[in-house]
């Protein structure tokens, strides 16, 4: 595929006055007041704006803020998110509605264009309608522009502002997404051993297609947060009030056929799903009817740790409890800073658990890599076809 590289050394002036649409993946949250409470995949898309910019591009950002059902909404806006990388990039941000013309721009400007949400032929179904939406992006910023992919969050999916456009204008992968890719490639090829995956999160029928993937290639996957509880009921211990897929037990089971699977040995239960609940920390065969586990406990810390110790490759998707909430916290801090502290090469799979790295404290400089995409990254790891980067490599 062509990459950011190839873009800004394309003859003797680059991309010197030439608009640059690129499509970037700023999905960040936002609290009540709409404050973005974690800038991360900001911040991630800066390099490869700045680089265009720098160069004299004239560079129009796309993106998407939650999954808007009705067209434009205040809470949905881009605008905090605009504000931000404004103040990162050091230069105003424009804001522009969809379906209106763009500013008269100078080589180096950035704008954004709203919510690409906001109209739902972006996600439609239907071909032709991505299609002609994708036209009017193209129309937009006019003849001879280019596209850049740098949304690694979204390439898992066949959108208009991810692969239909990719197919209608010049189409590179930013600095971002080649380097996603690459990390990507070197877990699906041959990883340094002993190759260790820490999975949590809530259900194991999310992770159900990643775990079967990834069970003939690890040499141990360690399974913590909501899911863990289904493989417990899988071993015949009662779970009392945690969340359980009974329909998944029997999966659980034969899965853990294979030896490689490490369970908690303890866990942290409350009376209530709340910060001020009555807490206690038990072994996993003594959660007791109306007691629900929330977290991994402190044997469990230490029996994870130990084999994140020992090994040479780590990929680590999902928390081990609701660490949003103090009590419950600890697991994934354990988990995350037994990580940080090896020498291993490892990879935070995205989602919650780049989350709850910044949100934890842990510095972000001590993991080899820390995607900006968790569904992008478990579907890569799943070996499925990801429609925004096959696209770029010519094989859409």
């Amino acid at each position: 595929m062509r990459t950011l590289d190839d873009l800004l050394n394309e003859g003797a002036e680059g991309v010197q006055g030439r608009t640059v649409l690129v499509r970037s993946d700023l999905n960040v949250p936002l609290d009540d007041d709409r404050n973005i409470t974690d800038d991360g995949r900001i911040r991630a898309s800066v390099p490869t704006i700045q680089a265009l910019s720098g160069a004299g591009a004239q560079v129009v950002v796309t993106a998407h803020l939650g999954r808007p059902k009705n067209g434009p909404e205040e809470k949905s806006s881009l605008a905090p998110v605009a504000q931000r990388l404004g103040e990162l990039l050091g230069a105003p941000v424009r804001l522009v509605e969809l379906g209106k013309p763009l500013p008269s721009m100078a080589a180096g400007d950035v704008v954004m264009l709203e919510n690409i949400r906001f109209d739902a032929r972006e996600t439609s179904k239907d071909d032709a309608e991505r299609g002609a939406f994708a036209d009017e992006l193209v129309a937009l910023v006019g003849d001879g522009a280019a596209f850049v992919s740098d949304g690694f969050g979204v390439v898992h999916r066949k959108q208009a502002s991810v692969y239909d456009v990719a197919q209608r204008l010049d189409s590179y992968a930013g600095g971002l997404v080649l380097s996603e890719v690459e990390v990507l490639r070197t877990l699906t090829g041959n990883p340094q051993r002993p190759y260790a995956v820490v999975l949590g999160g809530s259900k194991v029928s999310d992770k159900l297609a990643v775990i079967e993937a990834l069970l003939p290639k690890v040499d141990t996957l360690l399974v913590g947060g909501g899911m863990c509880f289904t493989f417990l009921a899988a071993q015949g211990h009662g779970v009392g009030s945690s969340l359980l897929e009974a329909d998944q037990v029997e999966v659980c089971r034969t899965l853990l056929e294979s030896g490689k699977i490490v369970l908690p040995a303890d866990v942290v239960v409350a009376d209530a799903f709340s910060a001020d609940a009555t807490t206690r920390t038990v072994p996993v065969d003594g959660i007791e009817d109306g007691w629900m586990g929330l977290d991994i406990g402190p044997d469990s810390v230490r029996e994870f740790a130990a084999r994140i110790a020992d090994a040479k490759t780590i990929f680590w998707n999902g928390p081990m409890g609701v660490f949003e909430l103090a009590p419950f916290a600890e697991g994934t801090r354990g988990v995350a800073q037994a990580i940080a502290d090896g020498d291993a090469f490892s990879v935070v799979g995205g989602g919650d658990s780049a989350a709850a790295v910044r949100a934890l404290g842990v510095a972000e400089s001590a993991f080899s890599h820390i995607s900006t995409g968790g569904g992008a990254s478990l579907e890569f790891l799943e070996g499925a076809t990801l429609p925004g980067v096959a696209v770029l490599e010519g094989d859409a």
